[in-house]
């Protein structure tokens, strides 16, 4: 048994086209795996931005929390824990002004702790989430993924990577709000599917 984790972060729900490749990709890969899968939504706005106070509780050894510390921490343990179970990784995300929502953000910001997803080494840091399967399904307006103006992929995949995730697959609909934009989502719908297949 396998078990998938996928995070999305788009506030359009159902009407979400990051979300809907997402989902079929989680769908398609779950059969095929015979996999578990857990859905964090970060649309739900339900995460904390990370304030001086919690930063400390997510830093302090887990033994040495006062109990203000473990109610700060809590929720970065769980998405942690979440991260760590998982075989493999579906990020459903679109672009908001160039590059990730700010949901995303936090959730990065919560889950990037030293000593558990990854270490400083005399080389340098050094990702400990390693050995998952990762993809990226992409949306955007007017963004082109890989273009000058598109800050969301390079920077969640450097984000990824730093965790130790560094073999990331993207699958987007980008610039969909122009000329064509139905086939560019019937395209990335067709990616999903070999991907899932």
């Amino acid at each position: 048994m396998t078990n998938i984790l996928h995070i999305t972060a788009s506030i359009r729900g159902d009407e979400s086209v990051s979300r809907s490749l997402g989902t079929k990709l989680v769908e398609g890969l779950a059969d095929k795996q015979d996999a578990t899968v857990v859905t964090r939504d970060l649309a739900k706005n339900d995460l904390p931005f990370i304030d001086a106070e919690r930063h400390a509780a997510n830093l302090a050894p887990y033994a040495e929390r006062s109990d203000a510390q473990h109610g700060l921490a809590k929720i970065a343990d769980e998405l942690i824990d979440e991260l760590e179970a998982a075989d493999t990784i579906v990020f459903s995300v679109p672009v908001y002004n160039f590059t990730v929502p700010a949901t995303l953000k936090a959730w990065a910001d919560l889950v990037a702790r030293a000593g558990r997803t990854f270490q400083y080494t005399a080389n340098g840091p050094e990702g400990l989430l390693t050995g998952k399967e990762v993809y990226i399904t992409a949306a955007s307006g007017g963004t082109g993924m890989g273009s000058e103006i598109d800050f969301m992929s390079p920077w969640l995949k450097f984000f990824l990577g730093f965790l130790g995730m560094k073999d990331v697959e993207l699958v987007a609909a980008d610039g969909i709000m122009g000329e064509g934009g139905e086939e560019k989502i019937a395209e990335a719908h067709e990616e999903v599917e070999k991907l899932a297949a």
